[in-house]
């Protein structure tokens, strides 16, 4: 099976993950010794989806999608992608698999020099021999097309921009028509247009069923795509926790996943207090923030849907008002005992606690 055909139903009746590392570290060794780049990554990505990696220089984000692609490989852990494990692979093997399964975007476009831009297109097509021979030309000359580089089929790289460049290496990746396309910051020497243009392809791409995962250090370039995952000392930052704060420095966020425990509550259940300088992050189903309305009714001020917060100090600010918190449905929760001492976290605490104070006076008001 092709990374393509990875659709089977998972034990959740849903999609099985199309690619998944499971616990993967990488160590580098030298002269001076060794160092961990990444440092047991879990992660999983399904067809048809657009996933960022969002890091600081040498957070580990190529590295990262270097495991994915099988340029490197891990020193613990496994790569899957669709049925192949990627580190049981030969270089033969690999081979084969990537030209058929993967399409691959640099940042410095990796074009051959001598080779005009229709030639570049058509070289994977070569390699891999999924495109019958006959069909490779017109399909490199569609391509370039699509992307823009209509009448320019016939010039070498170096007789065009870079933003040209960019677009043909994008037209390359496509040669085979991969599942998986992956981009490594395919927009850091592009003018606006032409990312945007590059960016257009990607989220066409990922409609006509293909997954695309783009590292980019650019968080507005990375918010285009469905999910965004954040990679800071070689970790990986909870999803949830850095959806619901995403202001906050990466290194504040690591801390946070480090410490979040995992809580499931039943539809109707209660949950008990919060730590004065606790946090809890919805990460699926509803929670209701239940007030105490007029005569001792208890109300439902508000809801919390996944990838949104409550804290110890909403609580405090709440005082009496805050009859307590209860699951609308089953729900899955991130609970935090306590926070890092960090003067961007303590500001977006108190800010948001003074707004849900308002609310409640408000909804008070209207009951």
């Amino acid at each position: 099976m092709t990374a393509g055909t990875a659709s089977a139903n998972s034990k959740n009746g849903g999609p099985q993950a199309l690619i998944e590392l499971r616990r993967v570290v990488k160590t580098f060794r030298n002269a001076a010794g060794e160092f961990t780049v990444l440092k047991g990554i879990d992660a999983s990505f399904r067809e048809a989806e657009f996933v960022s990696i969002v890091g600081r220089s040498g957070s580990g984000k190529s590295t990262l999608l270097n495991m994915m692609t099988g340029i490197d490989h891990p020193s613990s852990g496994e790569v899957r992608v669709g049925d192949a494990v990627l580190h049981r692979m030969n270089e033969g093997q690999m081979s084969v698999w990537r030209g058929r399964s993967l399409g691959i975007v640099f940042q410095f476009f990796q074009l051959l020099p001598m080779l005009t831009l229709l030639e570049n297109v058509m070289l994977p097509m070569d390699f891999a021999e999924v495109i019958p021979p006959a069909e490779r030309e017109e399909r490199a000359a569609a391509l370039l097309k699509w992307v823009g580089l209509a009448g320019l089929e016939h010039k070498y790289p170096a007789a065009v921009s870079g933003g040209q460049q960019q677009s043909a290496a994008v037209a390359r990746a496509l040669a085979n028509d991969p599942p998986i396309l992956v981009a490594d910051e395919p927009t850091g020497n592009l003018d606006s247009r032409t990312a945007e243009r590059v960016l257009e392809i990607f989220e066409e791409q990922v409609a006509r069923g293909k997954t695309v995962i783009m590292v980019t250090h650019d968080n507005a370039l990375a918010r285009r795509a469905q999910r965004v995952l954040i990679i800071s000392d070689g970790e990986l930052i909870s999803e949830w926790i850095s959806r619901a704060l995403p202001d906050l420095p990466h290194d504040v966020l690591l801390q946070m996943s480090r410490t979040a425990q995992t809580r499931r509550l039943a539809a109707g259940e209660a949950l008990g207090p919060l730590p004065p300088g606790g946090l809890l992050v919805v990460a699926g189903g509803q929670i209701e923030v239940v007030s105490e309305g007029r005569w001792g009714r208890q109300v439902t001020a508000e809801r919390l849907e996944p990838g949104a917060w409550f804290s110890g100090e909403d609580a405090r600010v709440l005082g009496r008002r805050l009859a307590g918190l209860r699951a609308a449905e089953d729900a899955e929760l991130l609970w935090l005992e306590s926070l890092p001492d960090a003067p961007e976290l303590r500001e977006t605490l108190s800010g948001e606690s003074r707004r849900r104070a308002q609310r409640f006076q408000e909804a008070g008001r209207q009951r």
